[in-house]
């Protein structure tokens, strides 16, 4: 489900003309909670998609 969600975002990316070449997926998935999964806000938290910017040029 992570790995769908993350190639999700790309896709929206790409979409609005990211250049798919410059898009790193990867999913976290059980591996990197940042909350319990124990609970339904839990659960919510780890329902996330985080984004890093690496670098920009200007136009």
């Amino acid at each position: 489900l992570s790995v769908r969600r993350a190639e999700s975002v790309k896709a929206y990316l790409v979409s609005k003309g990211v250049e798919p070449n410059r898009i790193y997926t990867e999913g976290k998935g059980e591996k990197q909670p940042v909350a319990s999964n124990k609970t339904r806000e839990g659960r919510a938290k780890n329902r996330r998609v985080e984004i890093e910017v690496i670098g920009t040029r200007k136009n």
